[in-house]
C-alpha cells in the first residue's frame, strides 16, 4: 500500500494514495499513529484529488534522529576514500568497512517532495547529494536477529542525504555537515513492506537532467537485516524509526574535479515502486 502525509483544507493527515487515479484517501490521523497502530485505521475522510493537496514528508518530524549508514556501496566507499573527505579510512586498503558505519541526522532537517533545499551560503561551497533507500521501523524491539528483521519493517521511502562536504571535513565527523536545515528531503510515498522487495530495487539520481547515480540494492555491502540486527543489538528501535541505508557511487565529490550543487539545481531521485523525490536548491 502506498501512503503519504498530505496537507489540505488547513489540516495534515496520513492518507492512502491512488497514484494512477490521482486520488488520496485521508486516514484521519498522523503517520506515526498509523505506524504505531500496527495496521491501517478505517478511513474517516472523503477522497481528495492529489492535485489539490500538498505532499509533505511521510513522517514530517521523525520522533528521533535518523539512523544513517556510511559507505554501504562498494564503489561509493572507494570514491569517498579517494576524495580526501573520508575520516574513517587512511587509504584504499581501508575503504571497504568491516562493520556498518552508523551516524545520524537530526529530525528537524526533514522536508518533503518539491520543498526547497536551502543553500547555506557562508557555511559551505561544497554542497552534495546522496540518493538512498530508507527503511521505516514498524514493530520496535531490541536484539532483533537478521531472521526476525522483516517482521519489524513497516515500509520504505526515499531519502536524499544532503551533505556539506567541507563541514564534514572540518569537524572530522558527519552530523553537522549532514544535519543543516532542509538537508533531509524524504518521500514522496511510504510504501508498505508487503509491496517491496528491498533486495532488488533500482535506484537513480539526476542533477537537473543528468543521470549521476544508478545502482541496485543488491549491491549493498550490509543488507537491511544486517543493519537492523546491528542497530538493535544494544539500541532499542521504536516504531517510526528511520534507517537510511547508504548511497551508491556518483555523488558530486566522486567526480574529478568534484561537481557540487549550486542554487538553481534540481535533484531528483527515483527508486522502483517508491516514486520520485525532487527538490530544488535555493
Amino acid at each position: 500500500m502506498k501512503l503519504a502525509t498530505i496537507r489540505y483544507a488547513g489540516q495534515e493527515s496520513a492518507a492512502i494514495i491512488d497514484e494512477d487515479g490521482g486520488k488520496a484517501l485521508p486516514l484521519g490521523s498522523d503517520m506515526l499513529t498509523v505506524i504505531r497502530g500496527g495496521r491501517l485505521p478505517s478511513p474517516t475522510g472523503t477522497e481528495v484529488a492529489l492535485s489539490s493537496v500538498q505532499i509533505v514528508a511521510p513522517i514530517p518530524r521523525p520522533p528521533r534522529n535518523i539512523f544513517c549508514v556510511g559507505k554501504n556501496y562498494r564503489a561509493h566507499a572507494e570514491e569517498f576514500t579517494r576524495s580526501g573527505f573520508d575520516s574513517s579510512a587512511k587509504d584504499q586498503s581501508e575503504a571497504q568497512p568491516t562493520a556498518p558505519i552508523i551516524f545520524s541526522k537530526v529530525p528537524e532537517c526533514v522536508i518533503g517532495h518539491d520543498m526547497p533545499i536551502r543553500y547555506p551560503a557562508g557555511l559551505t561551497d561544497k554542497l552534495d547529494y546522496e540518493a538512498e533507500l530508507a527503511v521505516v521501523i514498524g514493530k520496535g524491539g531490541r536484539g532483533i536477529s537478521k531472521t526476525e528483521a522483516a517482521d519489524h519493517i513497516f515500509g520504505y521511502t526515499i531519502v536524499n542525504d544532503v551533505t556539506a562536504r567541507d563541514l564534514q571535513g572540518v569537524h572530522k565527523q558527519w552530523l553537522i555537515g549532514k544535519s543543516l536545515d532542509t538537508f533531509c528531503p524524504m518521500g514522496p510515498w511510504l510504501v508498505t513492506a508487503d509491496e517491496v522487495d528491498h533486495t532488488n530495487l533500482s535506484l537513480r539520481c539526476w542533477v537537473n537532467d543528468e543521470l549521476r547515480q544508478e545502482a541496485n540494492t543488491a549491491d549493498l555491502i550490509f543488507d537491511i537485516p544486517t543493519l537492523i540486527e546491528t542497530l538493535s543489538a544494544g539500541i532499542t528501535l521504536y516504531p517510526g524509526d528511520i534507517i537510511a541505508t547508504g548511497t551508491p557511487a556518483g555523488v558530486g565529490l566522486g567526480f574529478d574535479p568534484p561537481r557540487f550543487l549550486h542554487q538553481g539545481d534540481r535533484v531528483t531521485i527515483e527508486i522502483d515502486g517508491l516514486g520520485r523525490l525532487s527538490n530544488l536548491i535555493q
